[in-house]
C-alpha cells in the first residue's frame, strides 16, 4: 500500500487532501508538527512513506511584501527541504504551486511551460520554490498550481462574501481581475488521481475549468445563498490597494491532465453549486 505524507495537514486544502486519502496509509502532519524548513525534521518525517504531497506555505500574500525572508523560508527552502529529504528516501513529492509565479499580464491562459516572472514577494519565493524541487528531484516531482482556492476548512473569498452580506446592504468587488474559482475538495482529489496515475514528473494546472472575474464570482455565490446578485456592484483594482500587486490575469491552462490520461477539474460554476449542495460554503 502506498503511504502518504500531507504537510501543512491542518489547513483548507491539507484537510481536503486527508478526507480525499481516507482508507489510505496516511500521516498528515500540520506546520506546528512539522517545520519543513528543517532539514533533519523534514528527513525523519519522510522516512517510511512513498509520497509527499506539501500543501504547507507561508500564504500572507501582503505581510510577505514586509517579510519575504520569513515566506521564502517556508515557500522556498521548506520545498527544497522535503526534496532532499524524498530522494534520500526514494519518495515522490506534489509541490503545490500558485498562479502568483506568473505576471498576470497575459490574455490567454498561461500554459504549464509558460516563463515565470513573479512580480510580488510571495510569487517569487513560490516561483523558487518550484525550481529548487524540480533542480533536487527532477524525476520524482510533479508541480501542481492552482489559485482562487475556496473551501469548508478555511477562511476564503466565499465565505467573507456570505459574511459581509449580512453586515451590508451592498458590495463592491473588484471586476479587472480573472481567474478560475476552485474548490479545494476538487483539487485534493485531483492530486490523488495524478498520484494514482502514476506519472513521476511534470507541471499541472490545478484549477477549475473557465473564468470569471472576482466580481462574478461573488455574484455567483449570492445566487447559491439565495441572495440577491445585484447587491455585488462592480469596481476597479484601484479602488483596493494592497502591498502586494495581484495578477490581472490568472487564467491557467490545462494541457498537462490529458497527457497523464485525467481530465481537468469541472467548470467552476458547477464546482461552486457542488460546493453549496455539500455545506462546503458558510
Amino acid at each position: 500500500m502506498t503511504r502518504f505524507l500531507i504537510t501543512g495537514a491542518s489547513g483548507m486544502l491539507g484537510r481536503d487532501l486527508e478526507a480525499a486519502l481516507v482508507g489510505r496509509d496516511v500521516t498528515a502532519l500540520s506546520r506546528t508538527e512539522l517545520d519543513i524548513a528543517d532539514g533533519a525534521a523534514a528527513l525523519a518525517a519522510v522516512a517510511g512513506h512513498d509520497v509527499v504531497i506539501n500543501a504547507a506555505a507561508y500564504t500572507k500574500v501582503d505581510d510577505a511584501e514586509t517579510h519575504e525572508d520569513d515566506a521564502r523560508r517556508v515557500n522556498a527552502l521548506g520545498a527544497a527541504s522535503l526534496a532532499s529529504a524524498a530522494a534520500q528516501h526514494g519518495a515522490l513529492l506534489v509541490q503545490v504551486s500558485t498562479d502568483y509565479v506568473f505576471d498576470g499580464s497575459a490574455s490567454t491562459p498561461y500554459s504549464e511551460d509558460a516563463p515565470l516572472a513573479p512580480v510580488s514577494a510571495y510569487g517569487r519565493t513560490k516561483a523558487e520554490g518550484e525550481r529548487l524541487v524540480r533542480q533536487i528531484l527532477p524525476d520524482d516531482s510533479l508541480i501542481v498550481r492552482t489559485a482562487w482556492l475556496y473551501g469548508e476548512h478555511g477562511p476564503n473569498f466565499a465565505s467573507t462574501m456570505l459574511r459581509l452580506a449580512g453586515d451590508r446592504d451592498t458590495l463592491s468587488v473588484v471586476d479587472d481581475q480573472r481567474g478560475q474559482p476552485t474548490w479545494t475538495h476538487d483539487l485534493a482529489e485531483q492530486i490523488v488521481r495524478l498520484v494514482d496515475s502514476g506519472a513521476r514528473t511534470g507541471i499541472f494546472h490545478g484549477t477549475s475549468s473557465g473564468e470569471t472575474t472576482w466580481f462574478g464570482f461573488a455574484q455567483a455565490v449570492f445566487d447559491e445563498a439565495g441572495l440577491d446578485p445585484a447587491r455585488i456592484t462592480p469596481t476597479d483594482s484601484a479602488s483596493f490597494i494592497r502591498p502586494a500587486p495581484r495578477p490581472a490575469y490568472s487564467v491557467l491552462g490545462h494541457g498537462s491532465w490529458e497527457k497523464v490520461g485525467l481530465a481537468p477539474l469541472p467548470d467552476w460554476r458547477e464546482s461552486l453549486r457542488a460546493a453549496w449542495s455539500a455545506g462546503a460554503i458558510a
